[in-house]
């Protein structure tokens, strides 16, 4: 990219066992991103499938405190463009989970984008 900001992504297939909708858990150490001292990241879009007969929220993390909930229905997709964005600042540590029903199993499929500058 030519305007100084590099793109970033929280993004793969996981498995998963629910503990709750109101219980909200990692799905992978993977989709943890820290915002580098002096630079400024916008979360941009969201892209999720669920393979499991329930509907489920991915929940983006904010220093351990939900930030944004984008519920996916049983066996369907979403993509949603972040019309609201806000600069998150260095130091700030970005999470993926997942809220599930209790013994729900499933696949999931995540993707989110970011713009780092």
């Amino acid at each position: 990219m030519t305007d100084g900001s590099t793109p970033r992504f929280l993004q793969g297939v996981y498995t998963f066992t629910g503990k709750g909708l109101e219980q909200p858990v990692p799905l992978d150490a993977a989709l943890r991103y820290t915002v580098p001292a002096g630079a400024t990241t916008q979360p941009v879009y969201f892209r999720g499938g669920n393979s499991s007969d329930e509907m489920v929220a991915v929940v983006l993390m904010r220093d351990g405190a939900a930030m944004r909930y984008f519920p996916i229905g049983a066996k369907d997709a979403v993509h949603v463009a972040l019309r609201v964005v806000e600069d998150l600042l260095g130091d700030t540590v970005l999470e993926l989970f997942l809220a599930a029903p209790e013994g729900c199993t499933g696949t999931v499929v995540v993707d989110l984008g970011l713009v780092e500058v």
